[in-house]
């Protein structure tokens, strides 16, 4: 069992940068892929970002490249997304979630944090 705890969202305003955290505990997390999903108000979730189990990949969402970077620390069990340049239109709850091979299917993922808000104001 892989449990995740998200943190860092808020309220912010358009072009404004935010970085998410994703505390883990439980199993290795070194041996899991991380990645972020997010749901807006009305919206299915969708993929954002991930990062393979040992960093040497990461895969981004189109609507985010260039503006968001995902990355971990295997030695604090964290991971991180930093988002850049927001706008409105990122607003959503944003999720982490691990499993075992870097995927931007939600079904590839076992283990899921319970998401943090972020808003972006016009």
């Amino acid at each position: 069992q892989v449990h995740l705890l998200e943190s860092g969202g808020g309220l912010v305003q358009t072009g404004d940068s935010v970085r998410l955290s994703c505390a883990a505990s439980g199993r290795t997390f070194s041996n899991y892929a991380m990645t972020w999903f997010r749901q807006a108000p009305g919206k299915e979730r969708e993929f954002v970002a991930g990062i393979s189990w040992n960093g040497g990949l990461t895969y981004y969402a189109d609507s985010v490249k260039g503006r968001f970077t995902v990355s971990r620390d295997d030695a604090k069990n964290t991971a991180y997304l930093q988002m850049n340049s927001l706008t409105p239109e990122d607003t959503a709850v944003y999720y982490c979630a691990a499993g075992d091979q870097l995927s931007d299917s939600e079904g590839r993922y076992a283990y899921w944090g319970q998401g943090t808000q972020v808003t972006v104001s016009s």
